[in-house]
């Protein structure tokens, strides 16, 4: 009977309709795939940052740190949508236009890099102090200290706040929809709320889902892989 109902539900889709759903799906995921290599690229290395201007043990440097978290605070304090919105002119000056996928890059880099930046920060203090002094013990430099102990050591967290953001990228791409920036919530909000089509907004509902569970279980099966037993 849900079959049945269901199928007489989308049964009002048309081929042009699932065509339009087919190019906003690809549309996300070439918004996802151009955001989260260069969120990743620059969170990493804030958040690296972050901790080690932070930590007593390391390179403490209370000014730096200070400027650092407060840049960071303030851009994820700022909702998505007023962010976009916010960036247009830095948008169309270094993109050429501020709608679209290409339009989307630059805010959702900006909106979940300091975001991820947080998620590294967090991952690098579960590091046990154990493993960091006996390296500072044996005399390793800090890129060492970085690239040899904190980031292998951390790698399950790290993998882990990577799904996290990837997750929150697609929410962004979804919200991002409202003023134009394309993909399935630029659909959902155009056909499905504005043109009061119901079946759209569920179709574009249930594919955000579904790619969101694929996510989640591809990070958590990265992290048991490289969790130490």
């Amino acid at each position: 009977m849900i079959v049945a109902t269901a199928g007489g539900f989308f049964r009002h889709l048309d081929a042009g309709k699932w065509a339009d759903i087919g190019q906003a799906t690809i549309d996300t995921l070439l918004m996802l795939a151009g955001s989260l290599p260069l969120t990743m690229a620059i969170g990493l290395p804030l958040g690296v940052l972050l901790f080690l201007t932070g930590s007593p043990q390391l390179r403490r440097r209370p000014l730096l740190y200070g400027v650092t978290a407060l840049l960071v605070n303030v851009l994820r304090s700022v909702p998505f949508i007023i962010l976009m919105i916010v960036l247009i002119p830095l948008t169309l000056a270094l993109m050429g236009t501020s709608l679209g996928v290409r339009g989307a890059i630059l805010p959702l880099v900006v909106g979940a890099a300091p975001f991820y930046a947080r998620l590294v920060e967090t991952a690098l203090r579960e590091v046990d102090r154990g493993v960091i002094e006996a390296s500072q013990a044996m005399g390793a430099t800090t890129a060492q200290l970085v690239f040899k102990v904190l980031l292998p050591e951390a790698r399950p967290g790290l993998i882990a706040g990577a799904t996290v953001t990837t997750i929150a990228l697609i929410g962004f791409t979804a919200m991002g929809g409202a003023i134009g920036s394309g993909g399935l919530g630029d659909l959902a909000f155009r056909d499905g709320y504005q043109r009061s089509h119901t079946d759209v907004a569920l179709v574009t509902v249930v594919l955000l889902l579904v790619l969101v569970q694929l996510l989640q279980m591809l990070g958590d099966r990265l992290v048991r892989h490289y969790t130490r037993r």
